[in-house]
């Protein structure tokens, strides 16, 4: 039997993994908010290094209640995040008082609020919806997107996010879709729907 072997000496310091199918998590660039932030933006390294870049949001803190933590991609370096994209959303929820508890796919609920799914769009990607503002209140998750550079199929991304809610529920949030564009990805940006992210950090990781 195989054994497995992980080295992790601090939080974004990055994670080897030794098992029969191999795999090495290498730390490629860390952004952390400054408490004002309109957004956060990777626009380097992502490139056909590897086949699978992951990003690792921790305590994204929203300025203002009831807001979508999102992401778009850019096949320009960052000058435009505007790639159509086709995706699913759906989430499970519980409210901390034990009375309401769901499982839903979740299109829109409207105005005021961006579409959690996204139908050949240019607008951004919802991974986490209606993240409260309270002083103990934030998302965390990953987003996976596999073969950025490939310049013959879509680009596929998984994201899963763990949300307090506006309202006092934990919500099990989770996005799948695809940059459907021939052109490679190399550039990423995460932000609200509107105001500032307030505090967290991003990590993005190519895994070899």
């Amino acid at each position: 039997m195989s054994g497995i072997i992980a080295q992790n000496s601090g939080r974004h310091t990055g994670l080897v993994k030794a098992s029969s199918a191999g795999g090495v998590w290498n730390l490629i660039e860390t952004l952390t908010s400054d408490g004002s932030d309109s957004d956060l933006s990777f626009t380097s390294g992502i490139d056909s290094t590897y086949d699978e870049y992951v990003f690792k949001f921790i305590n994204i803190h929203p300025e203002t209640d009831d807001k979508d933590f999102t992401f778009q991609g850019s096949t320009d370096g960052g000058s435009n995040y505007n790639t159509t994209i086709t995706s699913t959303y759906f989430s499970a929820t519980h409210s901390e008082d034990d009375s309401t508890t769901g499982l839903s796919y979740k299109g829109s609920i409207g105005s005021g609020y961006p579409d959690w799914h996204l139908e050949q769009e240019t607008s951004f990607q919802t991974l986490a919806d209606r993240v409260g503002s309270g002083n103990d209140e934030c998302t965390s998750g990953t987003l996976h997107l596999f073969s950025p550079s490939d310049t013959t199929f879509v680009k596929h991304f998984i994201g899963v996010a763990s949300n307090y809610y506006a309202y006092d529920f934990a919500f099990n949030s989770f996005a799948a879709g695809y940059f459907n564009s021939a052109s490679a990805i190399d550039a990423i940006q995460f932000k609200f729907n509107s105001g500032e992210i307030q505090g967290g950090s991003v990590s993005l990781y190519g895994i070899s």
